[in-house]
């Protein structure tokens, strides 16, 4: 009956959106003077105006019918209330637990995880304050000046993505260093410019197993040995974040400087956790726990507001329309801010893994396509690479434009001129310009016309494409806070729609496995089980390229 019913409203909306497909955004906004006003929300400090997407009143309606259909809130308070639904792997998904303001009891298993939040994050706000205020010292007794922290995924891009955005709030500290890469160019680059004397390394691995980062890390304590520090000083130098103590402490790692990871926190919404250490070490404990509350007041605001004035639901939804509906393969995200330059990136990962799924909660194969490729890029410098296609390519591609509307600086001008960019192409995209108009335009100039004719189709502008505008005033960590949780809980509502299970990842797997098994093989060059013809023929290439 369920299913039935969110059907019938799937139907609905694929009935209305051959009411929608003749109209133009330049027509609806001359019809309706407060277009703008009706289809714009604010909250947390946080303003989306979503008017100019191909939407009327009808279509938002119809949306939230579907999402209520598809038990969207009931799905979402099971989430919070740590029912396990990530199916495949038998977890509680409760990341928004890591950044609740009270101390509400949140069971898993019947176990109260809030008193283990708490009492992670007291230890991690005592380690950064050792490190920032020059009491954590190295082998030889000097202070901390650089941390290295080797992570990759979630655990990687999280804090590397939020220290770059708030560098603004970055006073004093330690300066940070992020590596991800398995090729060794990366970290030989970042190595050579530190002293191991006061260098504080942050492992972040959950299995302390993952390839990449072990192998970073093996060759950081390699550094280490190669400038004669011992095992036994190791300690004062590495931080693991994992659920394998043990591991981690027959690496040369103090059993009290492994902070843990839970099951119920996936790697890409962990930057909340001791993941974060990063983030509190660059910005301090303060700045840290105002990105918590802002992340929670969205949070609040996801429970408690209703559909049609829900941000998360609105964003989520009008990702559905124009991805299924109209048939948008992808979505850009363009920060206009230098320091959001990377929160594209940051984006991409929560969304494509949350999300790049085929096989619905029920164990069926969707039927609709799910998942678009999120990409993008910092405006202005995108508008003079790829917003040719996207205002005359043949593609249709949805954008999120994102806009602190005060400067973290002084410099004049600037700011006018960045914030007029941004939506002057919020506005291009929309409106576009007629043959006409380009023809009139060109006559007008002093053009002959039968040139303006010709040169005129080449300026002709479709417009009628969609995107939002989400404003606020600063970049802060508070606002931080509620932008990256706006866009978890976006994911959320679209994997309910699309009936995915948006908290596991097994099409990474694979790769690992056959990863490890190419590895055995590249110093077996006469294994005689061959691989298929293609790896066989790479393999060769490389150990030829290497041969002494």
């Amino acid at each position: 009956m369920l299913m039935d019913t969110f059907n019938d409203k799937w139907r609905a909306l694929q009935q209305h959106l051959v009411e929608v497909e003749s109209s133009h955004l330049r027509d609806l906004f001359a019809s309706d003077p407060k277009r703008a006003e009706n289809l714009s929300v604010s909250a947390c400090g946080l303003n989306l105006d979503y008017s100019k997407n191909r939407i009327t009143l009808k279509t938002r309606a119809l949306l939230m019918a579907l999402a209520d259909s598809a038990q969207l809130a009931a799905k979402r308070d099971a989430m919070f209330a740590g029912a396990p639904i990530n199916n495949t792997e038998n977890r509680s998904v409760l990341h928004t637990a890591l950044r609740q303001q009270d101390d509400k009891p949140i069971l898993v298993d019947g176990v109260d995880i809030v008193p283990q939040i708490k009492a992670v994050r007291i230890k991690v706000e005592a380690v950064v304050n050792q490190v920032r205020d020059k009491q954590w010292l190295g082998y030889s007794g000097k202070c901390i000046t650089d941390v290295l922290n080797l992570g990759i995924g979630g655990s990687f891009l999280g804090p590397k993505i939020v220290t770059t955005s708030l560098k603004p709030y970055v006073q004093g500290g330690p300066k940070q260093h992020f590596v991800a890469n398995i090729d060794g160019n990366h970290l030989h680059d970042v190595l050579s410019d530190l002293n191991p004397e006061t260098t504080l390394v942050l492992i972040a691995s959950k299995s302390f197993n993952t390839q990449e980062t072990l192998t970073n890390a093996e060759s950081t304590r390699q550094w280490f040995y190669d400038n004669n520090v011992a095992f036994e000083q190791l300690s004062r130098h590495f931080i693991a974040i994992s659920s394998n103590v043990t591991k981690a402490v027959a690496f040369g790692i103090s059993g009290e400087n492994v902070f843990p990871m839970w099951d119920w926190v996936g790697g890409r919404y962990s930057l909340w956790s001791a993941i974060g250490m990063p983030i509190a070490m660059a910005i301090g404990n303060q700045g840290f726990t105002e990105l918590l509350k802002g992340a929670a007041d969205l949070d609040q605001h996801f429970k408690e507001a209703p559909l049609e004035q829900n941000l998360p639901v609105l964003m989520g939804m009008l990702g559905v329309w124009n991805h299924n509906f109209f048939g948008c393969q992808t979505h850009a995200l363009l920060p206009y801010s230098h320091y959001l330059r990377g929160f594209p990136a940051y984006v991409q990962q929560m969304d494509m893994e949350s999300n790049g799924k085929s096989c619905q909660l029920n164990n069926e194969i969707v039927s609709s396509t799910t998942g678009p490729v999120i990409w993008g890029a910092e405006g202005t410098n995108g508008q003079h690479a790829f917003h040719q296609l996207l205002h005359q390519g043949t593609s249709v591609v949805p954008v999120d434009f994102i806009q602190p509307l005060v400067a973290e600086h002084k410099m004049n001008g600037h700011q006018d001129m960045l914030v007029a960019n941004c939506f002057a192409q919020s506005k291009t995209l929309m409106q576009g310009k007629t043959h006409q108009q380009a023809y009139d335009e060109l006559v007008g100039s002093g053009m002959e016309e039968a040139l303006a004719k010709v040169i005129a189709k080449h300026k002709e502008m479709p417009g009628n494409r969609p995107s939002n505008t989400l404003t606020f005033n600063r970049l802060t960590p508070y606002q931080l806070g509620t932008l990256i949780a706006l866009y978890e809980h976006k994911v959320f509502v679209q994997g309910v729609i699309w009936n995915l299970n948006s908290f596991d990842q097994w099409g990474v797997e694979l790769g690992k496995i056959l990863g490890d098994d190419i590895l055995s093989r590249i110093g077996q060059p006469n294994n005689t089980e061959l691989s298929d013809s293609s790896t066989e023929l790479l393999l060769a290439q490389y150990r030829y390229a290497n041969q002494p």
